[in-house]
């Protein structure tokens, strides 16, 4: 050890004077210079004559002890201690000084980079900017992701999935494949899905953070056209006529025969090749519909399926089926911006007719609750939407419940 060394550390290298250490370091971490004073409020009489010993002179009574940064500095630069005064004293004594200021600017440019990719892409997806700032406010990604490298990774992967959606009839292992190199990346619990059915609400005008809960995490991909797998996806529908010459056919048939609801699974129906036919089939949104028209109605009840929210693939395969068989709908939904948003991608795919889905319909319902969430084309009737956004209220499928299932009486009440 050299003799600067030596007087260095009889200086300031003991335990006694550690704390003026601490506090000189903690200052250049932060990037703030040594200047002024610090203060122990509690010294012990060893600490004081520490201080006195560096100080050369007395430090005052009381239970505190101030000393001055300048002075100390001062007096390591003028006996030769060390030519950089109180600085390298410090990192003589305790290592290379951290920058902290500049070890937090490098990492928040290393979070948003670690965004880049996934904000290039809603910069083409408007859709998606609300959730964009709701995973800023929210903190989402920060606490899936450890770091900025994991969160890269993570994002860029999100990225990819985002870029497939909506992607109507895709399985969510084949997604997770094509996309992900892994059948497994969108299971449930998954870093990468809590992000992508987070990302599957907010394209379908959902709530980001929605319900928990496996129903839930089905509709939310479900209304991106995904489906968990083809026993999971599932249709209700009442009334629909079936046939002799098929399983799914035969229990249409019985379905109907018994007046009862039937649950139709996405493998039946991919299973079923020919059309199904039918005149005029009505779809509303909520079980609640079916469930009615089976008590009421029962076995004389017309054709009728529950999209149940956003319609899954085995809604869709169903609707196929029968558009296919030469049938035509007649639609009927909340009347809400999300009811609104599912009309149209049924109206888009299959058209229909509405089914008290109109301006008039609309305005006949009286109704306080508050209208929110994103604006939506009405295709099937333009003033609908604009009647909806002056008024600002939503109307509920069930407020007309009564009216519903007297147009089906009525309907049934018609056929021979």
């Amino acid at each position: 050890m050299s003799v600067q060394d030596e007087r260095l550390v009889r200086l300031l290298g003991g335990d006694e004077i550690a704390w003026l250490i601490d506090r000189a370091r903690r200052r250049l971490e932060q990037g703030k210079s040594l200047t002024g004073t610090v203060t122990l409020t509690t010294a012990t009489s060893a600490q004081r004559r520490a201080a006195e010993a560096l100080l050369g002179r007395r430090s005052g009574a009381g239970s505190s002890l101030s000393v001055s940064l300048d002075e100390v500095d001062r007096i390591l630069r003028a006996g030769g201690v060390t030519a950089g005064g109180l600085r390298e004293a410090v990192a003589r004594l305790r290592g290379p000084i951290r920058d902290q200021a500049g070890e937090k600017a490098t990492q928040a440019a290393a979070w948003e980079g670690a965004f880049a990719r996934l904000d290039a892409l809603i910069a083409d997806r408007p859709e998606l900017s609300g959730w964009r700032s709701w995973l800023e406010s929210t903190g989402l990604v920060r606490r899936l992701a450890s770091t900025a490298g994991e969160a890269c990774t993570l994002l860029d992967r999100l990225s990819t999935v985002l870029k497939r959606l909506p992607s109507p009839g895709t399985p969510l292992g084949l997604l997770a494949a094509e996309t992900c190199g892994d059948a497994h990346a969108l299971d449930e619990g998954r870093p990468l899905a809590t992000l992508a059915v987070s990302a599957a609400r907010a394209l379908s005008d959902l709530p980001y953070a929605g319900e928990g809960g496996a129903d839930a995490r089905r509709s939310a991909w479900a209304a991106v056209g995904v489906h968990l797998d083809d026993l999971s996806s599932l249709v209700l529908c009442l009334g629909l006529p079936g046939d002799d010459r098929s399983p799914t056919g035969r229990m249409l048939s019985a379905a109907r025969a018994a007046g009862e609801p039937c649950v139709l699974t996405l493998r039946q129906l991919r299973r079923h090749e020919a059309r199904l036919r039918a005149d005029l089939v009505r779809i509303c949104e909520n079980p609640i519909v079916v469930a009615a028209a089976a008590d009421e109605l029962g076995a004389s009840c017309p054709p009728l399926i529950c999209g149940g929210g956003w319609p899954s693939a085995a809604v869709w395969r169903l609707l196929d089926l029968l558009a296919a068989g030469g049938a035509t709908f007649a639609y009927h939904g909340d009347f809400d911006w999300g009811g609104i948003a599912i009309a149209a991608a049924v109206h888009e795919r299959i058209g229909f007719l509405p089914w008290r889905f109109d301006t008039a319909s609309y305005q006949a319902v009286p109704s306080s609750a508050p209208l929110s969430g994103q604006v939506r084309p009405t295709p099937w009737d333009p003033e609908l939407g604009i009647a909806m956004e002056q008024r600002g209220v939503r109307v509920e499928e069930e407020l007309v419940l009564a009216e519903l299932i007297a147009d089906l009486a009525l309907k049934a009440g018609s056929e021979p």
